[in-house]
This record gives structure tokens, sequence and C-alpha cells, in this order.
């Protein structure tokens, strides 16, 4: 059997044309005649006749029977009858109640390529082989969803049981998930508000205190703050510290705490404050550093990432940002296909233009206009004079609606997918019940979930087997 050595070799240059070999294909057997299969070569079978040695036999075959020089094959019978009635006719018929994924494997296995399917199946075949294709799309994107669901409904619970050996840890539990999770309770929502409230307040007075309309003149006739405006500055930089200290303090794991995105927008929204305190500060012990002044200015216009803390209390903009980590690869063939179309029609108008309009009469002015053309902005301030410019300025704005359309169609499809995970980590969150401590993980589908990861390793096997060349089996592959 397997152990023996060869003691003929099996070239096909000592066979007679006529000679048959044994196949045994999962316990079917048949005798194929070495004139049929050296009709199409490059298959598996036919490379059988060209073996001179036993290790060359078995790269092809799972086994050898020397005493009846028999090739055996680990392989689905009920497929294989495919596979000699391509050898015969010389195409490949698709039976419509046959599995696509596994046929294709098949004969990908055999060396025969998808192009000898007969044209009487090989439209049916490639359209449900797309079809696969697309569920099996949607099916990693549930499965990445499924898994990152999962995986963070992990992390909430093993947070929470963190507090059952802290000092007060039920107290500082409740009062944990009361401001971290806006949802939970009655007293979580009226938080919530608040904090909306006054994040809502402090943007509006930093934008009304920029208005001519709304400030005073001091004694000089010099325009200054409304005291008022400074009143509700001041709450709201007390609130927002009082805010993070409470979540600081109650954090199931404060070494981690900033790790948490949120929480370093919490910090980011209230840091411009203090440290214009200080600049201040300093500048009035030592005038010599007066230009610092400048530093406390551009400190006071980042107050404005306090609208960020509205993603603590909105499910559509950390959904935004989950979809925004997400996607840079999308994000990035965006800006790809943006700065092509920006450089190719920017020096086209330039080539056009540059005579007749003073606007465009240089490449950087160029990149201006095709970038503002592009992403159909068009604010027309420059806008070409001939007719040539005008036709390029038509083919720019064309371009740019097919290149921000394309990429946006898949990022907005993310969205959607981490939009209603988002939505369903927010149910489960909120019916959680520690008043008598944690006894038990909230309920999943195991099931479900161990299934998609042998079906994602499986597709992940698949493609493995797809990628290397024909000769080689997923057995092969895998070792």
């Amino acid at each position: 059997m397997t152990g023996q050595a060869l003691r003929k070799p099996c070239s096909a240059a000592h066979m007679d044309d006529n000679a048959a070999i044994c196949i045994n294909v999962g316990g079917f057997k048949r005798r194929l005649q070495s004139n049929t299969l050296s009709r199409f070569p490059d298959t598996r079978l036919a490379r059988l006749l060209h073996c001179e040695t036993k290790e060359s036999i078995l790269e092809l075959c799972d086994d050898y029977d020397d005493a009846e020089k028999e090739f055996y094959f680990d392989r689905n019978p009920a497929l294989f009858p495919y596979v000699l009635n391509f050898y015969n006719t010389g195409r490949l018929h698709v039976m419509a109640e046959l599995c696509i994924f596994s046929f294709s494997q098949e004969i990908e296995y055999w060396g025969i390529n998808e192009l000898f399917i007969d044209s009487c199946c090989s439209s049916t075949y490639h359209d449900k082989k797309m079809d696969q294709e697309r569920k099996d799309w949607d099916d990693r994107s549930d499965e990445g969803s499924t898994t990152s669901s999962f995986d963070e409904l992990l992390e909430f619970y093993s947070d929470a049981t963190k507090f059952d050996k802290q000092f007060l840890g039920s107290t500082r539990r409740r009062v944990w998930l009361m401001l971290d999770n806006p949802g939970y309770s009655i007293a979580s929502r009226i938080i919530s508000i608040l904090s909306i409230l006054v994040v809502l307040g402090s943007i509006t007075s930093m934008c009304m205190n920029s208005m001519t309309e709304f400030s005073l003149l001091d004694s000089e006739g010099q325009l200054r703050e409304d005291p008022h405006f400074e009143t509700v500055e001041h709450f709201g930089i007390g609130w927002f510290t009082l805010e993070l200290v409470a979540r600081f303090m109650v954090a199931p794991d404060v070494l981690h705490f900033f790790e948490h995105p949120l929480n370093v927008i919490d910090l980011v929204s209230i840091l411009p404050f203090y440290l214009t305190l200080l600049i201040n500060l300093v500048i009035e012990s030592s005038p010599a550093l007066a230009n610092l002044g400048r530093v406390a200015q551009v400190l006071r216009l980042m107050r404005i990432f306090r609208i960020l803390k509205l993603a603590r209390h909105s499910t559509g903009l950390r959904s935004l940002g989950a979809t925004l980590k997400n996607s840079y690869k999308e994000v990035g063939l965006l800006l790809l296909y943006l700065a092509v179309g920006v450089s190719f029609f920017s020096v086209v108008a330039y080539t056009v233009e540059k005579e007749d309009n003073e606007d465009l009469s240089t490449i950087p002015a160029c990149w201006w206009w095709a970038t503002v053309s592009m992403t159909t902005v068009g604010y027309g301030d420059v806008v070409p004079f001939t007719i040539a410019g005008k036709l390029t300025a038509s083919a720019c704005i064309l371009a740019g609606i097919l290149v921000v359309v394309l990429p946006i169609t898949l990022i907005f499809n993310k969205f959607s997918l981490f939009y209603k995970r988002q939505k369903q980590l927010e149910i489960v969150m909120r019916s959680c019940d520690f008043n008598e401590g944690i006894k038990e993980v909230p309920s999943v589908n195991l099931r479900n979930y161990y299934a998609q990861k042998v079906k994602s390793l499986m597709v992940s096997l698949s493609n493995m087997s797809r990628s290397s060349p024909s000769e080689h089996s997923l057995n092969e592959s895998l070792r």
C-alpha cells in the first residue's frame, strides 16, 4: 500500500495510449483511458500520467495501492460523475440542485477551469456564485457585528463585576451605570438631559459672545465681554468638571479610565479653560511673556470640542465614530480618487484657461477650482471663461459625482451596521439589573456565535484554496 515503493514507474512516456488507470473517489471506482485524460493535460488526473515516483503521485492523490495500481482520492463521490462527464464530452454541466460553493471547490481541486462550463449552465452558475459571494459578504459583516457586540457586552459585564470586590461596590456600580448609561434609569435620563442642555448652552454662549450685538462697551469705549456669558461659561466648566471627576471616582478601572474615547473628549472639553487660567496667571506675573496671550486665544477656540460630548448621549454620533474608525480604507480610497481627479482636471483647466483667465493662471489655483468642482460645492469665486474650460468643468463635476458616490455607499452600509449594533447593545445594557449582584452573564445565543466563527473560518480556508495553484488541494494548503 502506501508504505511500499513503486515497482515500476508510471511514466506517460512508457504508457500505451489505450492504457487505463484505476480511480477510486470516496468508494466510487472507475477505469479511465489515458488518451481520454491526455486531452486535458492541465487537469489533476492527466498529470498523474506523468508521475515517475511514489512521492510525485501522492502529491496529486491521497493514497496509492501498488498491488491494484489504484489511485485513491478522498473527495465527494456524488460530484465525481460531473468530472467524468467533462472528460468524455469536454464540457461541464451544473445541475440546479447542486451547491455552487461545493461544486466550485470540487472542479478547482480537479484542475478544471470554469470556462469549460457549457453555455446552457454558465449564466445560471455565475449568477448563483455572485449571489453566494454577496451573501458571504453580508454574513461576514453580520459576523463582525455579532462578534463585536458580544465582546462589548462581555466587557461591560466584566467591568460591572469589578465592583463586587471594591469598597461600597454596589453603590458605586449604581452611580457608574447612572453616569455612563444614559437610559439606565430615570435619574440617568435626567442627568443626560441636563448634560445636553449645558453643552448646548455653552456652545450657544460662545457663539453669541463673538457677536458685537451682544458685547458691552467699557469706560474707554472698547468692546468687552458680557459678564452673563462668563457666568454661563463658568457654570458649564463646573458641570463638566464635576461630571468628569464623578465618572473617574466611580470608574471600575481607574488606570484605564482615559483609554475610552468619550472620557478623553470630556477631558479635552475642560482642559482649555484651565490652561487659559494658568497662562493668564503667568502673563500677570511675567509681563515679558505677553505673547502667550495668543496661545490663550487659540485655547479658547478649542471650546468648540465640547460639542463632541453629545456623542455620549447620541447613538448616531457614536455609530458615526465607529464607522469612520472602521472605514479608513474606504475613506483613503475616496481621497485617492479625489486627488487623482483634482490633479488631472487642474492641469487640463490650466492648459485651456491660462491665457484668458487670471484666476486660473497657475496650477495651484486650478487645484482649488478642481477641488470645489469635484466635490460639487461650487463657490463660484473662480469660473472658466472659454468653451473648452466649461467643457472641462462639466466633465470635472460629473467625475466628482461618480467618485464621491461609489465609496460613500460602502461607508453608509457600515454606518447602518454599526447603528443597528449600537441600538441592540443599548437595549441589553438598559435591561441590566444588578440590585442583587451579578449571578450570570446575560442571555446570548452562543450557538449562533460559534456558527459564525466556524463559517468565517471556512470562508477563509476557501479563499486560501482559491488563491493557491489549482493542483494543490485544501488539505495540502492546511499542511
